[in-house]
């Protein structure tokens, strides 16, 4: 079994209230349909009815037994832009109803407010947008201060046998084939050292909670313990000083280069003390936007391994940014996921 096939399983054990607010894409249709027929979730379709029904009849999807919300006639939306109203007080809840028969805004809130556990969406809609919606209803973590995304970047299942892709097999060039996450790849631009410590913090504890093993993270650099010297190398040396003193049980090393994070031979070679994280690490957090994008993106295209996300983190409750080339499968899998953070 690889990793999202456990993952979906785990998901299915304990199925979560998932909301889709993007029910005219058929990709979600389709998605919302497996979810329910596989009992790996509760989907919950955000918009009206019929429009919901006609988008489902020309996709070919039956949706009939799958729960769907019209924001503008829920009796929840008073409710709703009440909650959504307070410590706002410049802000009217007839303004905050408007808004929050939008979709994304009310599906958002329906996560806020419990009534549904994760929120899945991104397929129609931009990063930005949905960053927005978590933002404004369900708020970030208290010990967090910077929102990010995270992938989970896994073997293919027909890949190497070696590489099969067990979350708890260590070793290797790439920890035997498990599962490692990718952050930041999708969010922030120019990370400083605070929100670098940030998203270190945060994938270490999805990491943790989604494969069930010890988080060893690597801040990735141009440079491996001082190989270099420059002021972009300076901040990641800065982050991980941070993240020691907020989070001093947290296995944690830096600055490494990629090679010197996740390839023991060459950790032996280029680090002073390889400790626990050089060449073994399952999180590598990059510097910058530049350097996380291109690396998932080559890992995914050269590499053969796939991308799954972004997850977005730093949150109160889960979210998940789909890509916009998202396939049904990995709409699937993504909110089977984003349910398990639940």
């Amino acid at each position: 079994m690889d990793i999202i096939e456990h993952l979906i399983e785990r998901a299915g054990s304990r199925p979560r209230s998932v909301v889709l607010p993007e029910g005219g894409d058929p990709r979600i249709l389709q998605a919302a349909r497996r979810l329910h027929d596989g009992g790996i979730a509760r989907p919950m379709l955000i918009g009206e009815r019929a429009a919901l029904e006609a988008a489902a009849a020309s996709a070919g999807v039956p949706i009939d037994p799958i729960e769907s919300v019209p924001p503008s006639e829920s009796p929840a939306l008073d409710t709703y832009a009440a909650l959504y109203v307070e410590g706002r007080p410049k802000t009217s809840v007839r303004v905050a109803k408007r808004l929050l028969a939008k979709p994304l805004f009310y599906a958002a809130m329906a996560v806020k407010a419990g009534d549904a556990d994760a929120l899945v969406a991104g397929a129609s809609q931009p990063t930005a947008r949905v960053i927005e919606a978590g933002l404004m209803s369900v708020g970030l973590a208290g010990h967090i201060a910077t929102p990010s995304s995270f992938f989970i970047m896994a073997p293919r299942a027909n890949g190497n046998p070696s590489t099969s892709g067990d979350p708890r097999v260590s070793g290797g060039a790439r920890g035997g084939g498990a599962p490692l996450v990718f952050a930041d790849c999708a969010v922030n631009v120019e990370p400083d050292a605070e929100a670098l410590a940030d998203i270190a913090i945060a994938s270490a504890e999805n990491a943790g909670k989604l494969f069930g093993v010890t988080a060893r993270v690597a801040m990735l650099s141009f440079s491996t313990h001082g190989s270099a010297r420059h002021e972009r190398v300076e901040k990641v040396r800065r982050a991980v000083e941070i993240v020691r003193a907020r989070v001093p049980e947290l296995a944690i090393d830096g600055e490494l280069q990629a090679d010197a994070a996740i390839v023991p031979r060459v950790a032996a070679l280029k680090a002073r003390n390889p400790g626990e994280v050089a060449g073994r690490a399952n999180v590598l957090v990059f510097p910058d936007l530049d350097a996380g994008n291109i690396g998932y993106k080559l890992s995914e295209h050269l590499g053969g391994m796939r991308a799954i996300g972004p997850f977005l983190q730093g949150f109160a409750r889960p979210i998940c940014d789909l890509s916009r080339g998202a396939t049904v499968e990995d709409v699937v899998a993504a909110a089977a996921i984003t349910a398990v953070m639940a």
